[in-house]
């Protein structure tokens, strides 16, 4: 039987004639840090001071004794990052140039000193540029040379922190006879009857023994030869239970235990779990364009997504634990989809793993992003075999739905300036309308694969046209109004966000000491988009008077910003279903403490439009648009019931009086949207005026006394046109958090709960309450004891105020 040892232990990292103890799996950075060598690069702008890591060459090492009792030993590596020599006593094993691969080396009856030697990722690129031309790319790093996870070289949310290690485990496999090199299940489901087609191949020391193959799906066992060094097992599993996304139904997952045999004796064993379900994506043209719709066991989604990135610049620091809170928080916000960026990495199996579990679609990009990529050797090979690898790896995921080619590349082609630059030279379509697409119709058939975001589905439209396809949404943030989201409705809103700052605690822990401001030092470093604190003033600028020299009302303004200018995008988009046909907000998470387009900080702390994603992904959705026609109400029903309630409307003026009344009956039916028009009466005109639209009947959407209505509101002026009163109302502390009841009109009230502690979290975002409503906010992690307490907690507590 196959016998596997972690090689976690014993290892140490040669630096300038130290040795320094090493963790394996880690990187250089983590290190040097433990070791008290660098600073900690996420602090103060430690980042700068740690710049020349990535510029050495680095040196893993420990002992490795010689093994008997079984006719093969391997060394396995899952992974190293990136350019390295790996020798047993001086002897060479082999040489790698991929973190996205794995490597095997036979080390039979050998023993000695194991030396991993990294060469630096920047001489790595340096050396592919030489050899095969300049190319372009949105950044100035040159990230597009090598294959490596590119946001390691800095991106406008991320460090630059070229890292260099062994960032994934690393094991000996002992072996006799033969053992399992990989495995395919190819899984359908069709009335009922599952069927999971196990094709597997196999490494043999003992060319002429004969092997067998067994495994077991559902209680269900099946046997097959295997002829030379492949086999398929199949096995029909009857009345299978379907996984679904969450919010459609249930998540059921089926063991499978595959064993190789020899004489009936087990040689290896390879066990995952696998969903039945069926996934296809709609791209048929239409009246409106070229769709683009994610069909799950045969019901239309629409899909309510955020965009991925590596949850630290240091994944090996990423366990099973802070995926899993990760993942947990965007299915709590009402997430169903994840799409994995094409800057980072394939994530481990604790990442899908968890999405299986939670019910969390997985849209997986090659991990191509923003640049030209060469495709002559010595790229070439490197992407073929990691793509190979990868979609066999994945492919048991029930959650993974959709391979993508790249992020942004072919959009880069037409619009960027690269067609000009390369003149003729390689830039990456090969791989995304070539290789790609090839080896995932090879070895991964039932899954459906797009050659980037964005794109139009063919060259005959322009890569990033709303009307076909994917869009990325980016104008907006970078030169518009968060009001023009409501401009067009693209069949498919795969990247677009607003930037606000992190929580207070979390600036405050990065940025120990500094007297905070917008363009502080250590806040501008944290600041990594071009022109970002720009982008952000002149955001503010269309809605508020400028708050000068009040950093943290600068604080709260921006964070409520982001939330409301995400806000306008999905609530438009989502009612326009079924044309739109999803959203995927840039940027669920952060890889370090930055003020960026993320919902939940880099200290995992959710942000505003954490909150506002809850309400906005919810099942049922009311919101207010402005149409030709007029102002609008639709009710937008995701959930499989018909929805049915009362209407009501109000008009009233900002100092709560109520200048006209109306309740209407109202029924959206499942998976639909019912949009009917407000009367003229009621619209409110000018700034003293907005509309309240309650639908009474609906799930429970706050504490608020408004019974269980649904409410949506709508201003028809900017902030800085309204003549809010000063606001009054009064806090009490109550067990498991404070109420809040108003006395006047209290628009965006928004509790930041770290500012009473650290450790403190608050359960919901942004609040506008009418005079009269009271609702509790639930706070975590701090326990109110007496009035210097309910005092911090009206400190605490920010909203919207006449201007200054």
């Amino acid at each position: 039987m196959l016998e596997a040892t972690p090689l976690t232990e014993d290892w140490i990292l040669k630096h300038e004639g130290d040795r320094l103890p090493a963790t394996v799996p880690g990187c250089v950075h983590t290190d040097l840090l433990a070791a008290g060598v660098i600073p900690d690069p996420f602090l103060g702008q430690g980042e700068t001071e740690v710049a020349w890591v990535g510029r050495r060459e680095w040196t893993y090492e420990r002992d490795l004794a010689a093994t008997n009792g079984h006719e093969q030993t391997d060394l396995v590596f899952d992974g190293l990052d990136t350019v390295a020599e790996v020798l047993l006593d001086g002897r060479p094993l082999g040489r790698t140039r991929n973190m996205h691969r794995s490597y095997r080396f036979d080390v039979t009856g050998l023993g000695g000193r194991l030396s991993v030697r990294f060469a630096s990722a920047y001489a790595e690129t340096e050396a592919v540029r030489g050899q095969l031309g300049e190319r372009p790319a949105a950044y100035a790093e040159p990230y597009q040379y090598i294959r490596k996870m590119a946001c390691s070289f800095g991106w406008d949310w991320g460090p630059t922190l070229v890292t260099a290690g062994i960032w994934r485990p690393v094991r000996l496999e002992r072996w006799s006879t033969a053992r399992i090199a990989r495995v395919r299940p190819l899984v359908t489901v069709e009335d009922g009857l599952g069927r999971v087609e196990v094709r597997v191949d196999v490494e043999r020391s003992r060319v002429e023994a004969e092997l067998a193959l067994e495994a077991t799906v559902g209680g269900v066992r099946a046997r097959a030869e295997i002829d030379g060094t492949t086999g398929t097992v199949r096995i029909e599993v009857p009345d299978v239970r379907l996984w679904w996304p969450r919010g459609y139904g249930e998540q059921p997952l089926y063991d499978v235990e595959l064993t190789l045999l020899h004489e009936d004796r087990p040689l290896d064993v390879w066990r995952r779990r696998i969903g039945f379900r069926t996934v296809e994506l709609d791209r048929r043209p239409d009246p409106h364009g070229t769709g683009f719709t994610l069909v799950v066991n045969g019901e239309r989604l629409f899909a309510r997504g955020v965009n991925w990135i590596p949850d630290d610049v240091f994944p090996s620091r990423i366990g099973r634990d802070r995926y899993r809170e990760r993942l947990r928080q965007a299915a709590d916000a009402g997430v169903d989809l994840v799409r994995v960026w094409g800057g980072g990495i394939y994530e481990s199996e604790d990442f899908y793993d968890a999405c299986d579990e939670l019910g969390l679609l997985v849209w997986q990009d090659f991990p191509f992003a923003c640049a030209a990529y060469p495709e002559e050797q010595p790229l070439r090979g490197e992407v073929e075999a990691e793509a190979r690898e990868n979609v066999v790896r994945l492919m048991p995921h029930p959650s993974l739905v959709l391979w993508n080619g790249n992020n942004e590349n072919l959009w880069g082609f037409r619009d960027w300036g690269w067609e000009e630059r390369l003149a003729g030279d390689s830039w990456g379509e090969g791989y995304y309308l070539g290789v790609l697409p090839r080896v995932v119709a090879e070895l991964d058939p039932t899954r459906p694969y797009a050659a980037g975001s964005p794109w139009s589905g063919s060259w005959e439209h322009h890569p990033n046209d709303p009307a076909h396809g994917t869009h990325h949404s980016w104008e907006v943030w970078n030169r518009e109004d968060y009001a023009d989201y409501r401009a067009n409705v693209p069949r498919f809103v795969a990247e677009f966000g607003w930037q606000a700052p992190p929580a207070y605690a979390t600036l405050r822990r990065a940025l120990p000491g500094e007297e905070l401001a917008p363009d502080s030092p250590g806040m501008l470093h944290h600041q990594k988009a071009d022109d970002g604190n720009g982008k952000l003033e002149r955001g503010l600028a269309r809605h508020f008077a400028l708050p000068e020299g009040d950093f943290d009302r600068w604080h709260y303004l921006t964070q409520i910003n982001q939330a409301r200018a995400v806000a306008a995008g999905i609530e438009h988009w989502r009612s326009h279903w079924p044309v739109c046909a999803g959203t995927v907000v840039w940027q669920l998470n952060d890889c370090w403490p930055v003020t960026s387009w993320a919902a939940i900080d880099g200290d995992g702390r959710e942000k505003p439009l954490y909150h506002e994603l809850r309400r906005l992904y919810a099942d049922r959705l009311l919101t207010l648009q402005a149409r030709e026609r007029g102002l609008v109400s639709a009710a937008v029903n995701q959930s499989a019931q018909a929805w049915s309630g009362t209407l009501t409307l109000r008009r009233m003026s900002v100092e709560g009086l109520v200048i006209g009344t109306a309740s209407v009956s109202f029924t959206a039916g499942a998976r639909s949207v019912a949009d009917f028009g407000v009367p003229r009466e009621l619209e409110p005109v000018g700034p003293k005026e907005f509309l309240v639209a309650d639908a009474w009947g609906s799930p429970r959407s706050s504490d608020a006394e408004t019974g269980e209505a649904l409410r949506a509101l709508h201003f028809p002026a900017v902030d800085r046109e309204i003549p809010y009163p000063r606001p009054q109302f009064d806090v009490a502390l109550v067990p498991g958090g404070i109420e809040v009841t108003a006395r006047t009109l209290v628009r965006d009230l928004l509790l930041q709960a770290d500012r009473l502690d650290p450790a403190a979290w608050a359960d919901r975002g942004r609040l506008t309450l009418l005079p009269g409503e009271r609702v509790t906010i639930g706070v975590r992690g701090w326990k109110a004891r007496d009035g210097r307490d309910a005092a911090a907690a009206r400190e605490a507590l920010y909203c919207m105020e006449p201007h200054r």
